[in-house]
């Protein structure tokens, strides 16, 4: 039986933060009698991911993401709770353990800024004590799969933003890890650049069955990349299943496009739902999920159709709802 590469149990941190009183009564007052608050980031999270598994893990922004990831790399200690990654308790930080994974934070830097990128390979070969004939093979590998050949000398302060996050994947991957974990790999970079870089992920898990964990805003990254998802809000987990599962169970809508065979004005679709797009001949429809079969129907009857397609909406509109709304009561694991 094939032994899960993260077991998290019950998984929970929080901060313990001054407060302090306004003005300078308060600030004085601070000096002699300091206050404190809780602030839990993280709440009672627990989950199981599998060898060779792409997993999204979303939430907006303060939901906890980022401090789970480093409890599962033992940059932080959890305040109760369990993990077992690749076997090991993470923030017990055995070498043997972190030489099996990889953290990469979009927005942290752990190339040199002002040394080429190659010269940070060469450090990460030293202290993961790769062989030279390991090392070389795999960063040929690697420059190879990003085309970053030419960039290789020049200091890292000088790389585009996209030039450099694929050295920091790079840097990230020489000494073959079995468990990536990533924090906004795309954050800021440009379209061209987010594309080459999710082709990259897809395919090099699939070569490798390198088990990855990822977080992003980027809806485009989850649906290019992950099957199953992991949604965390103020901390704790709300759902955990497949990605056109979550869709099916929290949309209450479904999309209709249809091709009329004569344009037709607005005004006579609104009563058949919500007219999400209308373009000359095409026109996209809202219509609550139970009635899309009727709605269909009177479509086909009463107006000239040349096609119909119905399909789920889009999955970051359904994300973004989940949480404008709050409306998270409703999820359940699956």
């Amino acid at each position: 039986m094939t032994m899960p590469i993260i077991t998290a149990h019950n998984l929970r941190k929080v901060y313990r933060t001054s407060v302090k009183a306004p003005g300078l009564a308060g600030a004085v007052k601070g000096l002699f009698r300091r206050e404190y608050k809780n602030v839990e980031a993280v709440a009672d999270v627990s989950f199981t991911i599998e060898p060779g598994e792409l997993v999204g893990f979303l939430g907006p922004n303060g939901a906890g993401k980022t401090t789970t990831l480093k409890m599962l790399s033992g940059v932080l200690h959890p305040t109760s709770g369990e993990a077992r990654v690749l076997g090991h308790v993470p923030w017990q930080r055995e070498p043997v353990f972190q030489k099996q994974f990889a953290l990469v934070l979009g927005q942290k830097n752990q190339l040199w800024w002002d040394l080429p990128a190659l010269e940070s390979f060469v450090l990460n070969r030293e202290i993961y004590e790769l062989p030279e004939a390991q090392f070389r093979a795999t960063l040929d590998e690697l420059v190879e799969l990003f085309g970053v050949r030419d960039l290789l000398t020049t200091q890292v302060r000088k790389l585009s933003l996209g030039e450099r996050m694929k050295c920091e994947l790079i840097a990230s991957l020489l000494h073959r890890p079995q468990l990536l974990l990533l924090d906004e790999p795309t954050i800021g970079l440009d379209l061209v650049s987010q594309k080459r870089v999710r082709e990259f992920l897809r395919d090099y898990n699939r070569r490798t069955q390198i088990t990855i964990l990822l977080t992003s805003h980027y809806m485009d990254d989850v649906k290019a990349l992950c099957d199953r998802v992991i949604i965390i809000d103020h901390g704790q987990l709300i759902f955990d299943g497949r990605l056109e599962a979550l869709v099916s169970q929290y949309a209450e809508n479904k999309l209709l496009t249809v091709t009329f065979a004569d344009e037709l004005p607005v005004e006579a679709l609104e009563r058949f739902g919500k007219v999400v797009e209308h373009n000359g001949f095409l026109v996209r429809l809202e219509v609550p999920r139970a009635e899309t079969t009727s709605v269909a129907s009177r479509l086909l009857a009463e107006l000239p159709v040349a096609d119909i397609s119905i399909a789920d909406v889009e999955v970051e509109e359904v994300v973004r709802e989940i949480f404008a709304a709050g409306r998270t009561d409703g999820l359940t694991n699956s």
